[in-house]
């Protein structure tokens, strides 16, 4: 496969942004990133010099280089790069690298400049007036890259192709199909007149450019996609938006639940009337199909689409026995979440959790509840010592405090003290203990098991976004 087939993450119709340049001064950074093909236009001047469709530096006179940064539009792991320096013919630089960081979206130079980047493309000799295409070395989430060019000179246009790296919540509905949310169209049976990779891009399109089309069919057969979902989920909603395709729009479409070589697995659309130059919701034509991570487009015969919507659910990965004991320590409760598998959505799974602990018997929760550390107390655990990070600061008498509430608790209820700890202080942890000391025991046995729900479920909620 062809690096050139992922998504372009720099791309500024996702939101690609050059932050910084140490200089700009024949041509703009801004330049770099805009999806049109560099032009050049004979005769053209600025006040500074010839004008260029690119970014430009003025000649060096000292060692060094010249360098930018650019924000990606979406966070992920850089595939490939194409250095395009059309129309630099005297002036474009010798050679350039490439390096990425992980950082947040607003950081600033300062703190870009403290960064740490990591080489993707060792410096590497380009040609002028060329794309310059180069596959990359990189193994870890960017957010960030920095081009350095060799000594100056210009560059046209930078383009940065890779894997989409979404941080996808797990309850509620997503576009499972969008291109922000790591979807991506593998293949397509045609795609004369525009990229497949449309389909899925953000908003709605502008023109028929900005759409899926395929050239005019001659024969029998139709024309399709397969998209690979950026997570795997139920289906429950699908838009089909023919905006701006009024005498090429598809007569019909199917969509289908499919393996990763695009054979189906079931219908999700069956085939359906399409109209001209109109945005298609269906929700109660939609079928269950079933947890896919992978679905199959197809148009018929031929025709432009502009943009296609895959509203869902995520699935719940499968856990083991030992993996749900991470979550919660009743072994009854996690056998028997393990036994109702598979879920067909994170939210079935949660709701299944919840059922189920309010199912057992005191004896199960006071199991749970055992597998924990009293809170304030050193442990080896480090996911527990993560959701008690309320403690770090706290002062010497509140630790004491907490300590002897502890064991006043213990005294009263036989059981340690149960709180939902994360993002709360060691102060509130106190003053909630103090607080649940005048309970009686039925009710507080209640309550410590509405608080070791809470618990497990932001623990199982964490395991599923690391998956």
């Amino acid at each position: 496969m062809r690096f050139t087939d992922f998504i372009d993450l720099a791309s500024e119709r996702l939101g690609g942004t050059v932050l910084f340049a140490n200089d700009e001064f024949f041509a703009p950074k801004e330049n770099l990133l805009k999806p049109s093909k560099p032009v050049f236009i004979e005769g053209k001047y600025t006040s500074l010099g010839k004008w260029m469709d690119g970014w430009e530096t003025r000649r060096r006179r000292t060692p060094g280089y010249d360098w930018c940064i650019v924000r990606l539009g979406l966070a992920g792991i850089p595939r490939g790069a194409v250095i395009d320096t059309a129309h630099f013919k005297g002036n474009y630089p010798e050679s350039c690298s490439l390096e990425a960081c992980d950082a947040a979206g607003a950081a600033g130079l300062e703190q870009l400049e403290a960064a740490e980047w990591t080489p993707i493309l060792a410096p590497s000799a380009l040609r002028g007036d060329s794309e310059n295409p180069f596959e990359l070395d990189a193994k870890q989430r960017a957010t960030h890259v920095r081009l350095k060019i060799f000594p100056d000179g210009g560059v046209a246009r930078l383009r940065l192709y890779g894997e989409v790296a979404a941080a996808l919540p797990y309850t509620g509905e997503i576009d499972l199909a969008a291109v922000e949310n790591g979807g991506w169209v593998v293949s397509a049976s045609d795609m004369f007149f525009g990229s497949r990779q449309n389909l899925i891009m953000p908003g709605r399109a502008v023109d028929m450019s900005d759409g899926w089309e395929t050239r005019r069919r001659r024969g029998p057969g139709h024309d399709w996609v397969v998209i690979q979902l950026g997570a795997q989920g139920v289906i429950h909603g699908v838009e089909v938006d023919t905006s701006h395709f009024k005498g090429n729009y598809p007569d019909r479409c199917l969509l289908e639940a499919c393996d990763s070589g695009g054979v189906p697995c079931g219908p999700i659309l069956p085939e359906t009337k399409l109209h001209a130059h109109t945005r298609h919701v269906f929700r109660a034509e939609v079928r269950d199909a079933g947890p896919t991570g992978y679905v199959r487009f197809s148009i018929f015969p031929d025709g432009g689409v502009s943009r296609l919507r895959l509203y869902g659910r995520r699935s719940a990965p499968a856990m083991t026995e030992s993996e749900l004991l991470a979550c919660c320590g009743s072994h009854a409760w996690a056998r028997r979440i393990e036994q109702g598998q598979p879920y067909a959505t994170a939210e079935d799974l949660l709701a299944a959790a919840d059922r189920v602990w309010w199912q057992l018997g005191s004896e199960d929760w006071l199991r749970a509840f055992a597998a924990h550390p009293r809170i304030g107390e050193s442990t080896a655990d480090a996911r527990a010592a993560g959701e008690q990070a309320g403690m770090a600061k706290a002062d010497t008498e509140t630790k004491s405090r907490l300590a002897a509430a502890n064991r006043a608790y213990e005294e009263r209820f036989g059981h340690i003290y149960i709180v939902c700890a994360s993002g709360k202080s060691a102060a509130e942890m106190l003053s909630i203990l103090e607080s649940r000391l005048g309970n009686d025991p039925d009710t507080e046995l209640r309550v410590a098991a509405e608080q070791q729900r809470q618990i497990t479920r932001l623990r199982l909620e964490k395991w599923m976004r690391e998956r």
